[in-house]
């Protein structure tokens, strides 16, 4: 199937009850919220928000095109760009109870700046929800040692990336930006299951043991809830985070929906497979 020529690169399905990155962040962000999400891009997230979540929503976006496509599920859309420091005066002054960002501080030429602009912008009982890829996933080491740094057009070496977390690095980001983090969820995936099979299978299996031998090899990215330092919540650290096990079988049922499936039936078979598709 290809794609809709009028689809936006970031525009794609989000089952709020799945197990993806942008399911984590609706759940994480709660029902009837003042959003501000920071590079919305074409409204994906977004129109969960609106549509089933039913928070308001004022988002911050570059991209033209994304901007026409995320309008009609907020009540404000403005054009920033994230690399200049004047930015959070485009709000002047507002502030939210949910500030999200999803899958953006990779993007950017300074993201500790920016987080700690982001900060300021959640009111007395808000929260930060940010996702970050994880640099550290076997399946990109297995590039490494395959040889083959190669960036693609979407995934952890997208190339609009210039910026890379492990971790440790997560963990410093946040503290360094005056930070708590309160809550975290990894989205896991076995090295199968990525774009970056091909390299996977180019390692011998004594390599492939060594890249899964990290506790954080399965982990994709990260999902991410903080608050200001002085703000109530235990502090938790990612370091100390249990990662679920995923299974060889699994890794395989997902590479081959990712091959002949569309993004809706994938996600069908994966919550039968959860026991939820059958409600």
């Amino acid at each position: 199937m290809t794609q809709d020529e009028s689809q936006h690169k970031y525009e794609y399905v989000v089952n709020p009850a799945g197990d993806t990155t942008a399911a984590r962040v609706v759940r994480m962000v709660g029902t009837q919220k003042e959003v501000l999400e920071i590079g919305s891009g074409p409204g994906s997230i977004t129109r969960v928000l609106h549509d089933l979540n039913h928070c308001r929503i004022t988002a911050l976006e570059i991209d033209p095109e994304a901007i026409k496509k995320v309008a009609p599920f907020c009540t404000r859309v403005l054009s920033a760009d994230l690399n200049d420091p004047c930015w959070p005066d485009l709000l002047e002054g507002k502030r939210f109870e949910r500030v999200v960002a999803a899958d953006v501080l990779e993007h950017l030429y300074d993201p500790l700046t920016v987080l700690r602009a982001m900060k300021s912008l959640v009111d007395d009982r808000g929260a930060l929800v940010i996702s970050l890829p994880h640099v550290g996933h076997a399946a990109v080491l297995a590039c490494l040692l395959d040889g083959d740094f190669e960036y693609r057009d979407w995934g952890l070496l997208d190339r609009t990336h210039i910026r890379f977390f492990g971790i440790k690095n997560m963990q410093t980001l946040f503290e360094q930006a005056e930070l708590k983090i309160v809550g975290a969820e990894c989205v896991v995936r076995h090295p199968e299951a990525t774009e970056f099979v091909k390299h996977w299978h180019n390692l011998s299996t004594s390599m492939r043991r060594v890249a899964l031998s990290s506790p954080f090899g399965t982990v994709y990215q990260v999902v991410i809830k903080a608050v200001p330092v002085d703000a109530e919540g235990d502090a938790l650290s990612l370091m100390d985070m249990s990662i679920p096990p995923v299974s060889f079988l699994e890794a395989r049922l997902r590479r081959w929906a990712r091959r002949f499936l569309n993004a809706r039936s994938r996600q069908w078979i994966w919550d039968c497979v959860q026991g939820k598709g059958f409600k």
